[in-house]
């Protein structure tokens, strides 16, 4: 039996960037974007989902090498990224997860007996 279905783990990773980026954990974050693109990349079932979660990790990756390479750094990445990089993030995490919706209401599991 084989099933064309959404792993989970990229589904739950993808709504939960925004959920911590948005509430000061944005380091955490980089966990979920990571489990998001490496699904994305070796699942080769989620390949129209790779531009959108390489989409997520490169704006998640500007403010966090910023931070690491800034002269003066705050002592957390949440406390020293731009404003405008928490809605990016959140937006590009939230195109993943409606990419992941409607991949799976596109093409529904396919049984092989």
């Amino acid at each position: 039996m084989t099933t064309a279905r959404t792993p989970k783990s990229v589904l739950i990773s993808a709504a939960a960037v925004p959920v911590l980026v948005i509430g000061q954990f944005s380091m955490l974050a980089i966990v979920p974007v990571a489990l998001v693109l490496a699904g994305a990349l070796r699942n080769t079932a989620l390949r129209s989902l790779r531009p959108w979660a390489a989409l997520l990790a490169v704006v998640y990756a500007i403010p966090l090498v910023l931070w690491a390479i800034g002269p003066d750094r705050a002592p957390s990445l949440s406390k020293d990224m731009a404003p405008v990089f928490v809605p990016l993030i959140s937006v590009a995490a939230v195109a993943v997860v409606v990419a992941l919706v409607a991949r799976s209401r596109r093409s529904p599991a396919v049984v092989k007996g």
